[in-house]
């Protein structure tokens, strides 16, 4: 599910501001537990994707902008700790590539 709405949100068919359904409601469509809803709701607004207002609910965010720039954190971060570690940049860049093969094959 989250994997979807990620997907769908980044492709324009969940337009920029469409509200989502309340967790309690997309649990019950789904036929899914409240709790499994509102763990890929977190997931979602850690990922930029969605953007939660409180009582206003949950809506699509504007997702190019936010997925960049926490990439570019999390690259930043990732860079510094190999730094700590005393890696190389060819060591650095080996274990980015592994890594991202590992997410990218699963």
């Amino acid at each position: 599910m989250r994997s979807q709405i990620a997907e769908r949100a980044r492709s324009g068919e969940l337009p920029v501001g469409l509200k989502l359904p309340t967790v309690r409601a997309l649990a019950e469509e789904l036929g899914l537990a409240a709790n499994t809803v509102a763990r890929a709701y977190r997931e979602l607004e850690a990922d930029g994707v969605v953007e939660t207002h409180g009582r206003r609910g949950t809506t699509i965010a504007a997702t190019g902008d936010s997925a960049h720039r926490l990439a570019a954190a999390a690259a930043a971060e990732f860079a510094e700790r190999v730094h700590r570690l005393g890696l190389g940049r060819d060591e650095a860049l080996a274990a980015a590539h592994t890594a991202l093969q590992a997410v990218y094959r699963g």
